[in-house]
Parts: structure tokens; sequence; C-alpha cells
């Protein structure tokens, strides 16, 4: 992966650790309609190399900057994008599910349950576009092993209520996946003592 890369997958994945918004929306069940607060939950995120050879939000086709999979300890789990859209740069989408499993040793499907939609025309938290979220039915499929480091496509395939339809076909350059556990830690940083 080549440096520029490397950064801008970091980007994204520090994006989705580090963003309380996002954290409040996985925690979100299918009956809430209100952005829950619950602390940020990401126990594991993997992030990919390789090319999209498609990649269609809502009728439109793009070309994607990169693709990552995010896990939450309550099971929820994320197979994220960044868009290569020249007219937004925070324009990212994920396919999101509940209780994902593996069907085979090498094949994990994840059903889709909601689409999270966030752009620069998106309210903002802590400086971060709040996702959008698009109640939806479709399923993603991932081949490849996490624990060999190891993906060889992933596919997604969704529709929301209003019948947009969400498409990804990600294929991998051969490249060892990046994989991180996140634990969850108290913070370091002492209260400033005169507020």
């Amino acid at each position: 992966m080549t440096k520029r890369r490397r950064r801008l997958a970091l980007a994204v994945a520090c994006v989705f650790v580090a963003t309380p918004a996002l954290a409040q929306v996985i925690g979100a069940t299918p009956a809430t309609t209100e952005i829950e607060q619950v602390k940020p939950d990401i126990d594991l995120y993997a992030l990919m190399s390789g090319n999209c050879s498609t990649l269609k939000i809502a009728g439109q086709d793009f070309a994607c900057r990169a693709v990552g999979y995010f896990h939450s300890e309550k099971g929820r789990a994320l197979f994220t994008v960044a868009l290569q859209d020249p007219m937004d740069n925070t324009h990212v989408v994920s396919f999101s599910g509940a209780n994902g499993h593996r069907t085979r040793e090498n094949l994990y499907e994840l059903r889709v349950d909601r689409m999270l939609l966030s752009s620069k025309d998106r309210p903002k938290a802590d400086g971060l576009p709040v996702p959008m979220v698009e109640l939806s039915a479709g399923v993603c499929r991932q081949v490849g092993n996490f624990a060999a480091r190891q993906v060889s496509s992933i596919s997604c395939s969704a529709r929301d209520r209003s019948g947009k339809a969400y498409e990804l076909q990600f294929e991998s350059d051969g490249s060892p996946i990046t994989l991180r556990i996140v634990r969850q830690t108290a913070p370091s940083i002492r209260q400033d003592p005169y507020r």
C-alpha cells in the first residue's frame, strides 16, 4: 500500500473509531429515531487495499478511496467505503448490520439492515459529519479470513425503504489487511481543576 493510501486509510479508520457520532449510530436499534448517547464501542477494525470494480450509491457510480470493516462490542458490523468524490472529500457510506457470521471457513456474511451516509451536507459532531441512517435490506459477503490477514473480495448489495440501491464489489490487491483490536481504557487526561 502506498504511503498516501495508508494515510487515507488511517484517516478513515480514525474518523470511525474516534467519532462519538458513529458510535451513537452503531448503538442505535432499528426502532430508534433519535441518535442515542452511548460510549464508543468499536472493538475491531480492518483496512483493506485494492479497488472497487463496482460502487453504486443511489444510482450514481463512484470510485473508492478506502475500504474498511468495523465491529462493535454489541455485535454490529459495518463495511465502510470512503468515496472518491471530487465534490466532497467527506463522502463515506457504510453497509451496516448486526450479528454477522462465518458460513464457511473463508466466507463471512452480514445481513444489512441500514445504510449510513455521510457527506459535507450533514450536521457535524466534533467537526465530522453525522451519518444519515437509511433503514435498508441487503447482504454483504466477504471472501477471506481476518485471522490469516487475507481478504480477497467483498460484495455488498442493499436497497433502502425508498427503493434506492447501493452496491459494492471490492477486490483485494493481495496485500495483507491491516487489522487492529481496540481496547477501551480510562481517560488519561485529568479534569481541569479550575472548572
